[in-house]
Formats: C-alpha cells, sequence, structure tokens
C-alpha cells in the first residue's frame, strides 16, 4: 500500500514541474520575438554579428515577420530560417525567411520581411513536421522550441542565431 501512495505521489509531482505543450494559439495574435548573437551558435561562434527577430501569429493561419541583421563576418547571407530546436540543440528547418530558391533574396545585412503560411512550412519531417503542418510549427514555437538562424558561406551552419520566445500577453 504504501509503494501505491509514492507512486501516486511521484506522478502528481511530474505533472506539476512539467508543463503541458500550449495547444496552437493560447492568445489571439501572439507576438514573437528573438536577439540574435554568435554566441547562441552550436557550437559557440566569436563574431560581431547581430540581429532581431520579430514576428505575429494571425489567425493561427499566417505568421508575419521581420528580420535584421548586421556584422556579419562571414561573408554574403546565403539563407535565414526558423530551425526546429531548443536553445543549445541544433534542428531541421521548419520555414526559410529568405535565401530559398526562387524565394526573397538576402540582403548583405539589414531588414527582411514577409508572411509564412501554411504551404511555407517544408518540415522537418523527421522530427514530426511534415510539409504544410502550420499547426505543428505554431506549437513548436509558441513551445520555444524553435529558433531563428542567418547562415553565411564561412558559417555554413549558420552565423548568428536566437531562440524565439512569446511575449507575454492577454
Amino acid at each position: 500500500m504504501k509503494w501505491a501512495v509514492r507512486a501516486g505521489v511521484m506522478v502528481i509531482a511530474v505533472l506539476l514541474v512539467r508543463p503541458p505543450l500550449l495547444p496552437a494559439s493560447p492568445s489571439p495574435n501572439p507576438i514573437l520575438t528573438a536577439t540574435l548573437s554568435s554566441l547562441d551558435e552550436v557550437p559557440s561562434l566569436s563574431t560581431a554579428g547581430n540581429g532581431a527577430f520579430r514576428a505575429k501569429i494571425l489567425r493561427n493561419s499566417i505568421i508575419e515577420y521581420k528580420l535584421s541583421y548586421a556584422g556579419l563576418e562571414g561573408g554574403p547571407v546565403t539563407a535565414a530560417h526558423i530551425h526546429f530546436g531548443r536553445a543549445g540543440v541544433n534542428g531541421g528547418i521548419i520555414a526559410f525567411l529568405c535565401g530559398s530558391e526562387g524565394g526573397r533574396p538576402c540582403p548583405a545585412s539589414g531588414t527582411v520581411s514577409g508572411i509564412i503560411r501554411a504551404a511555407d512550412i517544408i518540415g522537418p519531417a523527421g522530427q514530426g513536421i511534415s510539409d504544410g503542418e502550420f499547426a505543428e510549427a505554431v506549437r513548436a514555437i509558441l513551445n520555444d522550441t524553435v529558433y531563428v538562424n542567418v547562415h553565411t558561406p564561412e558559417h555554413r551552419a549558420g552565423e548568428v542565431r536566437g531562440q524565439v520566445q512569446r511575449l507575454p500577453g492577454p
């Protein structure tokens, strides 16, 4: 009987410590932000590169975003993406922000903005998000498991990176 009580207490403790995954959108039009730094790359880099990402999820059907970056030392920007991975962990690409074939070009430095729709979600299927699964991508975003990465020729895995966080809201 004692072991059953202990087991029940342990289950309750685990449930209280680990928060549940959030639904696709707990509040209307959540605002997202990230500060990009070379020190947040995995492994860390030491460059003068920096950046900022800001986005808003609208009606659970589009993400409007603006990405700014400067001071990159690894050559012209080849691509910028949203990746699926927690802080300190590399992950697959969810969506391009710039640099995709036929997509918007990446400026050498400055700002790129745009909209992400379901058709822009490209995975990563190996991590459970298939092409077009907008709701799964939003769930990952709202659970602090995505980061923005800006890639250059010298730093092909990324020169600046920032974990995306949801700003507190109503």
